[in-house]
C-alpha cells in the first residue's frame, strides 16, 4: 500500500524540479539574447582580457626552483625530523667522512664509474684516480672526497670474512662546503656545472670506462627539461586539434556548413588559457612541468562546450531570426555545460584546498580554477559572438567559407559540376519531407543511417555485456595492485643524465639501504645492561655502524669495568675518543657539562638495511616499521634519511585530493538528487562515472602507471571528463518521450553523439604528439589521458546504449499518454464529422 501523502510529495518535487529546470532555461534563453543582439561587447571584452594579461604573463615568467617544496608531503614528520636532526648535528660540524649526506645535502657531484660486461671495476685504478685527481683540482669551492661505494659485488668463494673478488661499479661522491652562504651557493652552482662538463669530458677520454654524473641541481634540471622538449609537440597538438575540430565541423552544404567555428572554437579555448596563465603569473605564480597538462584539459572541456552549442544550433528552426535560433540554442546547451563546468569547479578547488599535501597538487588545481571559470566565459561570450555573426552570415544566405552570395539554383544549373559542388546549399540534396538539412552531416549521418541501428540490435548486445564484464574484471585486477610513485624518476625527462644514473644505481647499488641516521635526542643510561639490551634490540636486522657497539668493544678488549655513569663517560672521553680509529666518533655524542660532572644528552647511530631490487617499497617499510618502536620503548629516538622527505606518506598525500574530488562529486550528485531534471538521470550518472573512473584506474595501473601527482591530477579530471560526456547523454534519454527504451536511446545518440565524438576525437588526436616527448611525465600524462578518453568514448557509444535498454527509467507511461492522446484525437475527429458531413466531401 502506498502511504496517502507519497503522490502530492512526488507530484511537488516534480513540479519543483520543473520549475527550476525551466527558470535555468530560461536564464541561458535570456544570456542568448543579450549576446546575439550585443555581440561586438562579448567579442571585444575577452580579447582585451587576453592581450592584458597575455603580455603581463610573458613579463612575468618565472621557473619554481624548489623542487622538494614542489613534489615532497608538505606536512610531514620526516621534515620536521630533519630539522630536530640538523640542531642537534649541523651539517658544517659533521666531519665524518662518510655519513655527512644524513641532513639535506647542499651542493655535491656524483660520479658512477662502470666497467663494460665482465671486466673488473678494481682493475682500472688508474682510469679512477685520474677522474678523482681531476674533480680535486677544480677551482672554486672548498670541495673533499668523502667516500666510495663498490657495486655489482662478486664475493671470493667460501670466504669467512667476505672478501671482494670483482665489482663492475664504483661510487664516488664530492659535497661542497657552502655553510649556507648565498656567495658560496653561487659558487658551489658554478663548481655543479664545471663539474657535470669535466665528466662528459672525461668520459670522452676514457671509452673503457662509462661514467654517469649526478648533481644537486640536477634533479631540478631535468624536471623543467620536460617544458622545453615539449614546446613545440604541445604546438603541433595545437595544429592537429584545429584540424579536426575544423574538419568535423564541416558540411557539403556550403551554406551550413561551419569550418570557421571549429577552428574560432579551438582559439576561444586557447585564449582561455593564455589569459589564465597571465592570471597565474600575476598573483607570482611559479612556472613547473606539472603545469604542461593544464592546456590539454582545458581543451577537453572547453571544446565540448563549443561541439555542443554547435550541435544546439543544427537542432534550431531554420526558420527562425538568427538572435532567436542563437537564444534557443543557448537554453538547450548552456544549462548542461554549466552544471559540468561547476563540477569542474568544485573537484579541483577542493584539490586545491588545504587537504592536499603536494604542492604540485595544489598549485596545479588552482590554475585549473581559473581556467575552467575563464573558459566558461569565453565560451558563452568570444565564441557566442562568432557563433551570432556566422548566423547571421547563413540567414542572409553566404557562403560558410568564402563569404559571398550563394547563387540561385538556376543559376547553378548552368554552371559546371565543379562550380555547383563548391557553391551548393544542399537544395538538391533535401527531400521534400526532411525538416532538417543538418541531418547530411556526415557524423550525424552515420549515427542515424548505421550505427545507431546497429548498437541497438539484439544480437550485439550479448557481446556488449561480454565485453563490459572483461572491461570491470581487468578494471578490478588493476585496482588491486595499485603502487605509489614516491620515485620522482617518474617526473624526469627519461633520456636525461638524472634518469641515467638512477637506472645504473638501481642495478648495481640496490642491495643496500641508503644511509638511516638513529638519533637518540634524549639522555639515555648508557652504561645500563638492560639499555644495552634494547639498542641492540633496536638495531637487529641492520649492519649498524655505532659508536655504542664499538665501545662496547674497546671495553671488552681493553678488558675495562664501566658500569657506572662516571666511569662510563670518563672512558669514553680519555680513552675511547682519542685512539686515533675512533676519532671520528666525536661528532655523533653530544656531551653537555655541569660543574665537574658531563652528560651525554644526545647521540647518533647509522643504520643500513638489506634490500632486494624493489628498493624504495622496502625502505618505506623499514620507516614504517622503526617510528612506532620509537613511541612504545624507552628509548626515544628518531630516523631520517633525506630521501625519507620525498616517501613519508606519498601514497596518502597522493590519493587524498581523488577521495576528496571524489567525495564531492558523489556529495553534489546525492544533494541534487530531487532537485535535477530526473532523480534517475543521477543515478545512472553516479554508476556511469564510478564505472569510467575505476577502470580508468585499474588499466593505468596494469599499464606500470603509478600513482604519482600526475596520475592523480588525471584521476581528478577523469571525473569531471566522464561527467561532461555522460550528462547531456543520461538526461536526454531519461526525458525522451519515445516508445520504447530503444527509441529514446537513438534519439540521445542523435541529439548528442555528434558532439561527443567530435570532441572526444579531437581529444584523443591531440595526445598524440606528447608520445614523441621523451618525458617520464608526459608518458603518464599520455597513458592517463588516452585512457580517460578511450573509456569515456566506451561508455557513450557502446556499453549505455546497451545497457540502458534493460533498466529503468521505463518508457511505458509515455505509450500510454501517447495512446490515450490518440484516442481521444479520434475522437474529436468523429465528433466534427458528425457534426459537419459536408466538413468530409469538401476534403
Amino acid at each position: 500500500m502506498r502511504r496517502p501523502g507519497a503522490p502530492a510529495s512526488w507530484i511537488w518535487w516534480r513540479m519543483l524540479r520543473q520549475v527550476l529546470r525551466r527558470g535555468l532555461q530560461s536564464f541561458c534563453h535570456r544570456l542568448g539574447l543579450c549576446v546575439s543582439r550585443h555581440p561586438v561587447f562579448f567579442l571585444t571584452v575577452p580579447a582585451v582580457l587576453t592581450i592584458t594579461f597575455g603580455l603581463s604573463a610573458l613579463n612575468r615568467f618565472q621557473p619554481e626552483g624548489d623542487l622538494e617544496r614542489l613534489v615532497a608531503p608538505s606536512h610531514s614528520l620526516a621534515k620536521i625530523e630533519r630539522s630536530l636532526a640538523s640542531s642537534l648535528f649541523p651539517l658544517d660540524q659533521s666531519k665524518s667522512q662518510l655519513y655527512s649526506d644524513l641532513h639535506t645535502p647542499g651542493r655535491y657531484g656524483r660520479v658512477i664509474l662502470l666497467s663494460p660486461p665482465g671486466d673488473n671495476i678494481l682493475l682500472q685504478a688508474e682510469g679512477i684516480l685520474q677522474t678523482h685527481r681531476a674533480v680535486l683540482e677544480m677551482k672554486d669551492g672548498k670541495n673533499s672526497f668523502i667516500g666510495h661505494q663498490l657495486g655489482g659485488v662478486v664475493e671470493v668463494p667460501n670466504s669467512k670474512d667476505q672478501r671482494v673478488k670483482s665489482a663492475r661499479a664504483i661510487q664516488i661522491t664530492y659535497y661542497l662546503q657552502t655553510y649556507g652562504s648565498a656567495t658560496q651557493d653561487l659558487i658551489g652552482e658554478k663548481w655543479e656545472n664545471e663539474f657535470c662538463k669535466l665528466m662528459r669530458k672525461l668520459q670522452e677520454e676514457h671509452q673503457d670506462l662509462q661514467l654517469y654524473s649526478l648533481a644537486s641541481f640536477s634533479l631540478w634540471r631535468d624536471f623543467h627539461k620536460t617544458s622545453i622538449l615539449a614546446r613545440s609537440k604541445v604546438l603541433v597538438s595545437l595544429v592537429l586539434i584545429l584540424t579536426t575540430a575544423t574538419l568535423s565541423s564541416s558540411m557539403k552544404d556550403c551554406l551550413r556548413s561551419k569550418p570557421f567555428l571549429g577552428l574560432l572554437g579551438v582559439l576561444t579555448v586557447c585564449i582561455s588559457i593564455i589569459t589564465a596563465a597571465g592570471i597565474f603569473f600575476i598573483t607570482d605564480g611559479k612556472y613547473n612541468s606539472t603545469l604542461l597538462g593544464i592546456p590539454f584539459f582545458a581543451m577537453g572541456h572547453g571544446t565540448k562546450g563549443v561541439f555542443e552549442l554547435l550541435s544546439g544550433w543544427r537542432r534550431t528552426k531554420e526558420n527562425l531570426p538568427f538572435k532567436d535560433r542563437i537564444a534557443d540554442a543557448y537554453s538547450d546547451v548552456m544549462v548542461t555545460y554549466t552544471m559540468t563546468s561547476s563540477l569542474y569547479f568544485i573537484t579541483f578547488g577542493m584539490g586545491a584546498s588545504p587537504f592536499t599535501n603536494i604542492e604540485a597538487v595544489k598549485v596545479f588545481c588552482q590554475n585549473m580554477c581559473v581556467s575552467i571559470l575563464l573558459n566558461y566565459f569565453y565560451i558563452f561570450s568570444f565564441f557566442g559572438s562568432c557563433l551570432v555573426f556566422a548566423g547571421q552570415l547563413e540567414q542572409n544566405r553566404y557562403h560558410s567559407i568564402f563569404c559571398c552570395k550563394i547563387p540561385s539554383a538556376e543559376y547553378l544549373d548552368r554552371k559546371p559540376v565543379w562550380f555547383q559542388t563548391v557553391m551548393s546549399d544542399g537544395h538538391q540534396q533535401t527531400s521534400h519531407h526532411e525538416t532538417n538539412p543538418y541531418q547530411h552531416h556526415f557524423i550525424q549521418h552515420f549515427l542515424r543511417e548505421h550505427y545507431n541501428e546497429w548498437i541497438t540490435n539484439i544480437y550485439v548486445k550479448p557481446f556488449v555485456v561480454i565485453l563490459y564484464l572483461i572491461y570491470a574484471s581487468f578494471s578490478f585486477m588493476g585496482c588491486l595492485q595499485i603502487s605509489d610513485g614516491a620515485n620522482i624518476i617518474n617526473l624526469l625527462a627519461s633520456d636525461s643524465p638524472s634518469v641515467s644514473y638512477a637506472m645504473v644505481q638501481q642495478k648495481y647499488f640496490s642491495n643496500y639501504s641508503p644511509v638511516i641516521g638513529f638519533y637518540v635526542y634524549e639522555p639515555l643510561e648508557y652504561w645500563n645492561s638492560s639499555v644495552q639490551e634494547d639498542l641492540r634490540r633496536l638495531c637487529s636486522g641492520f649492519t649498524a655502524v655505532s659508536w655504542v657497539e664499538q665501545y662496547y668493544q674497546f671495553l671488552k678488549v681493553s678488558n675495562i669495568s664501566a658500569n657506572n655513569k662516571s666511569d662510563f663517560i670518563s672512558v669514553l672521553q680519555s680513552a675511547f675518543l682519542k685512539k686515533p680509529e675512533f676519532q671520528h666518533f666525536r661528532n655523533d655524542i653530544i656531551f653537555s657539562k655541569a660543574g665537574d660532572e658531563s652528560n651525554i644528552i644526545a647521540s647518533r647511530l647509522y643504520l643500513v638495511a638489506r634490500t632486494s631490487r624493489d628498493k624504495q617499497k622496502e625502505v618505506i617499510e623499514v620507516l614504517e616499521k622503526l617510528r612506532p618502536l620509537s613511541l612504545s620503548k624507552s628509548i626515544r629516538f628518531i630516523v631520517f634519511n633525506p630521501s625519507f622527505v620525498f616517501m613519508d606518506h606519498y601514497s596518502l598525500s597522493v590519493t587524498v585530493p581523488v577521495l576528496i574530488a571524489g567525495f564531492g562529486v558523489l556529495l553534489v550528485l546525492i544533494l541534487t538528487f530531487f532537485l535535477v531534471i530526473h532523480p534517475l538521470g543521477n543515478f545512472w550518472l553516479i554508476l556511469s562515472v564510478t564505472s569510467i573512473e575505476l577502470g580508468v584506474l585499474g588499466l593505468m595501473t596494469l599499464w606500470n602507471v603509478d600513482m604519482d601527482c600526475i596520475s592523480i591530477l588525471c584521476l581528478i579530471y577523469t571525473l569531471n571528463f566522464a561527467i561532461d560526456h555522460c550528462a547531456p547523454l543520461l538526461y536526454t534519454f531519461v526525458l525522451a518521450t519515445e516508445h520504447t527504451r530503444t527509441q529514446c536511446i537513438k534519439s540521445s545518440l542523435q541529439e548528442h553523439g555528434t558532439a561527443i565524438l567530435q570532441n572526444v576525437t579531437s581529444f584523443l588526436i591531440g595526445l598524440v604528439p606528447l608520445l614523441f616527448v621523451p618525458s617520464n611525465l608526459t608518458f603518464t600524462l599520455f597513458k592517463c589521458l588516452l585512457l580517460t578518453g578511450g573509456c569515456t568514448l566506451l561508455h557513450c557509444f557502446v556499453i549505455l546504449p546497451v545497457f540502458l535498454t534493460f533498466f529503468p527509467p521505463s518508457k511505458k507511461h509515455h505509450k500510454k499518454k501517447k495512446r490515450a492522446k490518440r484516442k481521444e484525437r479520434e475522437e474529436i475527429e468523429c465528433i466534427e464529422i458528425q457534426e459537419n458531413p459536408d466538413h468530409v466531401t469538401t476534403v
